[in-house]
């Protein structure tokens, strides 16, 4: 996570222009936002005044533009100045529109850009918490586009245009701070094979578009109002847009995005990939152990009292709850400091699955010596039946030991466990014991 804070717009500043599928006029402003408020969108001309987030959960349509809806309300080519506002640094902002889409302008991200630059940014007090890619995160689609995240120390893009039958490939490749961004993407145009559009066209449904704000191209040649703004500006505009699209996985990385024929669909798609995979490498972070008051707790030296087992073959930190006489809960921080790490996997290290048994065998015979008859006796491991481990225990993991009796006959008993993380099940185990005078 990086220690650079979160920012916002200094001030509010309106955008206006025509919208492109309508053309109908439209008024575009941003506005700050509180820390941790992410970009949201708000159409004031409807009753309400409803928001929408800038999220890909929201995602309707991807069909030449990034589409957004929640319920019946919807806000149509979102990816420009979601991309305007990421490339400029910017966090957190409320973008207020009094129609469904923003204005097309010169179909570049610069408008948005200026409106940033008029503005300002401003720092704010929380962490901007940034993800650092470690592994690659790799998108395939059926039609040839390829989208990967490779691990980097900077937020990269790398992007080929490839156009139908081939035509007008291009490359681009640049990391994305506000200098560069500004520089060298916010820039580039849209751009419109007229095969493509002549239909919509036709039925008058892009009456805001022109020469004027997006490059169309006819066969091989291009047609606007301004020569080429670069040699590669569609795969310059490919990249502003792949970039306003992964945002809408509502993470800020850092790594290398390495992408090939991409589109709203498969960048969309990948946001949405960003998202879960977010989630679950979170998901590794052990949520606050909330601890049941009562006397079934057992801290550390209640269970030593109970348990002969001693650093570094004590595997209960603490009994969290039992219920009755027949089931127990137990915890275990597995610490990066656990002695096993240094020669188990040091490169990976993960908890030997034994050791999870041992674990289990441990809160078992807590179980078992609870009750008043078996006092001061000792618990020896006779069998294990059934014995599955799911997944890898991990450093920094804490794993929940849940044992309930099965059977208890004499000095005889026999318990089924489980082990947990983040209540998703890492091993089990059904186990024997006999009890014994000490």
């Amino acid at each position: 996570m990086s220690a650079a804070v979160q920012h916002t717009l200094a001030g509010q500043a309106t955008l206006e222009g025509t919208s492109l599928h309508t053309g109908q006029k439209v008024s575009l402003t941003l506005k700050p936002a509180p820390e941790g408020h992410g970009f949201k969108f708000r159409r004031i001309d409807l009753p309400d005044q409803p928001f929408i987030n800038a999220d890909v959960d929201k995602v309707q349509t991807v069909e030449r533009a990034t589409t957004l809806a929640e319920g019946s309300v919807k806000v149509h080519t979102v990816e420009h100045v979601i991309s305007a506002l990421t490339g400029m640094g910017v966090d957190n902002a409320l973008i207020e529109m009094d129609a469904n889409e923003p204005p097309i302008g010169d179909g570049s991200s610069r408008p948005f850009v200026e409106l940033i630059k008029k503005v300002g940014t401003l720092a704010q007090s929380a962490p901007r918490k940034v993800w650092e890619i470690r592994e690659p995160i790799h998108l395939e689609t059926g039609d040839g586009t390829i989208i990967t995240i490779i691990p980097a120390k900077t937020f990269k893009v790398s992007v080929t245009n490839v156009g139908p039958e081939g035509r007008f490939t291009q490359y681009f490749s640049s990391e994305v701070n506000p200098a560069l961004y500004e520089k060298e993407i916010c820039p580039a145009r849209t751009f419109v094979y007229y095969e493509d559009v002549k239909p919509l066209l036709d039925k008058g449904l892009i009456k805001g578009g022109s020469l004027e704000s997006a490059v169309v191209i006819r066969g091989n040649e291009i047609m606007s109002k301004e020569s080429m703004r670069f040699e590669n500006e569609f795969a310059r505009h490919k990249a502003l847009d792949l970039i306003g699209d992964l945002m809408l996985s509502g993470v800020k990385f850092i790594g290398h995005v390495i992408a090939v024929k991409p589109g709203h669909g498969p960048n969309t798609m990948m946001a949405a990939k960003l998202k879960a995979e977010y989630a679950r490498m979170r998901s590794m972070v052990p949520a606050p152990v909330s601890i049941p008051d009562g006397e079934s707790v057992l801290d550390i030296n209640e269970v030593m009292k109970i348990l002969p087992h001693r650093y570094p073959m004590l595997m209960v930190d603490r009994i969290v709850d039992c219920l009755g006489d027949s089931k127990c809960i137990a915890i275990k921080n597995v610490s990066i400091n656990e002695p096993f790490f240094a020669g188990h996997f040091p490169g990976h290290p993960i908890m030997p699955g034994v050791l999870q048994l041992e674990a289990m065998a441990q809160v078992s015979s807590v179980l078992m010596l609870r009750k008043p008859e078996n006092s001061g006796k000792i618990g020896y491991f006779m069998s294990a039946d059934n014995v599955k481990w799911r997944r890898p225990v991990l450093p920094g993991d804490t794993l929940f030991i849940e044992t309930e009796i099965l059977k208890m006959r004499g000095s005889i008993g026999q318990t089924r466990c489980r082990c947990l993380v983040n209540g998703e099940l890492v091993s089990e185990a059904e186990l024997k014991f006999a009890l014994m005078d000490r």
